[in-house]
């Protein structure tokens, strides 16, 4: 394994625990802890975003450029995820089956778009 790839692993590790563990903090009222998990949560996501940036360096990788089609990207990578996730809560908590399963599949195809969005197609000529 590449010193860059464990470094990414540690420090992904570090900011998804945080990260998740924020979450919990701040979305279970029994726990009284919104405020603490707000902060937690925080701290997990820079730490993940430092991650990026640290791998990207490591790597010879140029940084990131934020323009219209990686905003974008984010986007639809957002919807599609939020989409994918309130059609399992609609299938598996509110019991309406068919309207989760609808709402997850349009979210399935949102993230599906993303491989051509970011990849592009590619037609081979064939001689």
């Amino acid at each position: 394994m590449k010193k860059s790839n464990f470094i990414a692993l540690i420090l992904g590790t570090i900011g998804v625990v945080f990260f998740a563990l924020g979450m919990c903090m701040a979305l279970l009222p029994e726990w009284g802890m919104f405020n603490q998990g707000v902060i937690c949560g925080a701290i997990g996501l820079a730490v993940l975003l430092i991650t990026v940036m640290v791998w990207r360096r490591m790597e010879g990788k140029a940084p990131i450029k934020l323009n219209a089609k990686t905003i974008g990207a984010v986007l639809v990578g957002v919807v599609g995820a939020l989409l994918l996730g309130v059609g399992m809560c609609f299938s598996m908590i509110f019991g309406k089956m068919v309207l989760g399963i609808v709402i997850g599949l349009v979210g399935i195809i949102a993230l599906l778009m993303l491989i051509p969005l970011l990849k592009g197609v590619y037609i081979e000529k064939r001689s």
